[in-house]
C-alpha cells in the first residue's frame, strides 16, 4: 500500500456515499409520486366498463412489469459491457439492477393474479407470457444465488455477466409472446405500432405511473449502486 492509497480510497468512499444519498433522494421523490399516482388512479381515472374496479390494478401491474424488464435488460447490458471493458463498476451496476428487478418482479407477480382472478377467473395459468416471465424471474434468482456462492470478484463478475446476458436475451420473447403464441394476455395497448388503445384519461394515468416507477427504479438502483461501490472498496482493501 502506498501513501497515496488512503486519500484515493477516502475519495472513493465519499463518491459512493454521495451516490447513495442521491439514490435516497430520488427514491423519496418516487415514493411521493407513487402516493400521488394512487390518488390519481382512485379518484380521477374512470372505471373501465367491462372489467370494473379490478382494472385499476393495471396502473400498478403494467409499470412494475415495465420496471422489471428494464432492470433485467440493463443488468444484461452492463454485464455484456463488463465482459468487454472489465470495469468493476459495471459489475456493481449489474448486480444493483438485478436486485432491484427482483423487487419489482415480486410486485409484478403479486398484482398480476389480483387483477387476473376477477377477469380471467384464475390466479395463474401456464400460458406463454406468464411462463416466460416466471422463467425470467427464476433466472435472476439464480443470478443472485450465483453471486453469493463465488468469492473471487473477477470470477463472480464474469459468470454473473453471462447469466445476465441470458436474461437480456429472454426479455424480447416475454414482450413478443402475445404475438408469437396464443395467450390469455391481451396484446399491448401502448407499446405497439399503431396508436395506443386507451382513452385519454386512462392513458394519462398510465403514463404518469410509468414515469413514477421509472423514477423509483432509478432511485433504487442509484442507492443500491452506492452501497455496492462501498462494498467493492472494502473488498479491494481486504485484498490488499
Amino acid at each position: 500500500m502506498t501513501s497515496a492509497d488512503p486519500p484515493i480510497r477516502r475519495s472513493a468512499d465519499l463518491h459512493a456515499l454521495a451516490t447513495l444519498r442521491r439514490g435516497l433522494v430520488l427514491t423519496a421523490i418516487g415514493m411521493a409520486g407513487l402516493a400521488a399516482t394512487i390518488v390519481l388512479v382512485q379518484l380521477f381515472t374512470p372505471i373501465e366498463a367491462r372489467q370494473g374496479l379490478a382494472q385499476k390494478i393495471f396502473y400498478l401491474h403494467a409499470p412494475t412489469a415495465w420496471s422489471t424488464l428494464l432492470a433485467f435488460s440493463l443488468c444484461g447490458l452492463a454485464g455484456g459491457l463488463y465482459l468487454w471493458l472489465r470495469d468493476p463498476r459495471l459489475d456493481v451496476f449489474a448486480e444493483s439492477s438485478a436486485e432491484v428487478g427482483l423487487v419489482f418482479s415480486a410486485m409484478m407477480l403479486s398484482t398480476g393474479p389480483l387483477w387476473g382472478k376477477p377477469i380471467w377467473g384464475t390466479w395463474w395459468q401456464w400460458e406463454p407470457r406468464l411462463t416466460l416471465t416466471l422463467l425470467e424471474v427464476f433466472l435472476f434468482i439464480g443470478y443472485r444465488a450465483l453471486r453469493g456462492t463465488l468469492s473471487d470478484p473477477s470470477e463472480r463478475a464474469r459468470y454473473s455477466a453471462i447469466v445476465g446476458l441470458l436474461g437480456l436475451a429472454l426479455v424480447p420473447f416475454v414482450h413478443l409472446s402475445v404475438y408469437l403464441f396464443r395467450t390469455i394476455h391481451p396484446q399491448p395497448i401502448v407499446l405497439k405500432p399503431s396508436a395506443p388503445s386507451l382513452p385519454p384519461e386512462m392513458l394519462r394515468t398510465l403514463m404518469v405511473s410509468l414515469a413514477v416507477f421509472t423514477i423509483l427504479y432509478v432511485g433504487f438502483v442509484t442507492a443500491r449502486y452506492g452501497i455496492g461501490l462501498l462494498r467493492h472498496a472494502r473488498e479491494v482493501e481486504h485484498a490488499d
